[in-house]
């Protein structure tokens, strides 16, 4: 039996970048997002947010990738990754470039 749309979760994707002089695998940027959402929601938050990194969406040329959370939560998971700073201690800024409803509209900017 199907969920009515009306009772499903909205979700958001947000595009983010890593700003720094080092590329990063998806392994290592993946363990830093699972690690900096966890600190910041804890584990109540995380199971109300359900972020999840589309690992077919990663960029490894331009270090961008694409989270996929609950339309609430979305300024607490760019909050959640802007404050974490570092990859494998190596400096870094992690930016969010665009939020949107749909998938085909993020593509545009991996």
């Amino acid at each position: 039996m199907r969920l009515l749309p009306s009772l499903r979760e909205k979700k958001r994707y947000v595009v983010f970048e890593i700003v720094s002089e080092k590329k990063f695998s998806l392994t290592d940027v993946k363990d830093t997002v699972e690690s900096a959402l966890k600190e910041f929601f804890g584990q109540l938050g995380l199971s109300k947010a359900s972020p999840i990194m589309l690992k077919e969406n990663f960029n490894l040329e331009k270090q961008r990738f694409v989270v996929k959370v609950n339309n609430k939560f979305v300024d607490e998971l760019k909050a959640a990754l802007t404050l974490s700073e570092k990859i494998k201690n190596t400096p870094v800024i992690i930016k969010s470039l665009i939020t949107s409803g749909g998938l085909k509209k993020v593509k545009g900017y991996l």
